[in-house]
């Protein structure tokens, strides 16, 4: 009788967690952002069908990088915990922080199972408040672990990058157009350095809008709104060209 293989446990959960990084590095990033009137989701999508952003509740936001099929089952269950807890107590005991718990515990066990492959997705759940700093973003990864994140996020597979951009740039109180501007830029940088357009039909944009009077705030953000932004965004970019040029041009005067 052979003797069986023997890995130990660090080194086969450090395996289990680049098999599920690789699978996550694969998919197009996401980043989620704070602005003055809730939380604004933006992502490359070029599918009409397969969202990356849903709505879980009245208040709760879901976003995921990776495999779909696997987050997509998250999501359903994410929903189902929902509708369940608000219809047995109320809707204000469900909450983000309980969702990210309930996500947590099912990534958590599935990872540590040797009797299946770990998830390849990493979700953001965000919840926002009836002010700015009631609003609520957790990021969890593949193992399961809980990230408390406060402005920016990004996941996916140029996330590291992405979050550096926007740590340095996001600001509290930015407009919808500021911080979809924003996004845009950090999701247009490449690993190279270089910057790449993302045309509007590519993008998936969706808000928790706390200024919406009904007591669900999701909402998408599509066609003409997302171009009456977009091209918001082009307009104040050309005045800040032009801003720069005159006063360029009145500083060489002034030097002659």
């Amino acid at each position: 009788m052979s003797t069986p293989f023997y890995v130990s446990p660090q080194q086969a959960m450090a395996d289990r967690a680049e098999y599920a990084r690789k699978g996550i590095a694969r998919g197009r990033s996401l980043v989620v952002l704070q602005y003055a009137d809730g939380i604004v989701f933006v992502g490359e999508n070029p599918s009409r069908a397969l969202h990356k952003f849903s709505e879980i509740y009245d208040r709760i936001g879901f976003a995921a990088a990776g495999k779909y099929n696997e987050y997509e089952n998250l999501r359903i269950g994410g929903v189902r915990y929902a509708d369940l807890r608000g219809y047995t107590y109320d809707r204000d005991d469900v909450t983000a922080r309980g969702l990210a718990n309930v996500y947590a515990q099912t990534l958590g066990t599935i990872f540590s199972s040797a009797a299946e492959k770990p998830y390849e997705v990493e979700l953001v759940v965000a919840e926002v408040g009836e002010t700015p700093e009631g609003d609520q973003i957790y990021r969890l990864p593949h193992d399961g672990s809980i990230v408390d994140e406060h402005g920016s996020v990004a996941v996916g597979g140029n996330a590291e990058l992405i979050s550096n951009f926007l740590d340095q740039r996001h600001q509290d109180g930015m407009s919808l157009a500021e911080a979809l501007k924003l996004a845009v830029q950090a999701l247009s940088r490449e690993s190279n350095g270089t910057q790449r357009e993302i045309p509007a039909e590519r993008l998936e944009v969706a808000v928790l809008d706390r200024t919406r009077p009904q007591s669900r705030k999701f909402k998408r953000i599509v066609g003409r709104q997302l171009a009456r932004l977009l091209e918001a965004n082009g307009a104040a970019t050309e005045a800040e060209s032009a801003d720069s040029a005159e006063d360029s041009e009145e500083s060489g005067s002034s030097e002659e």
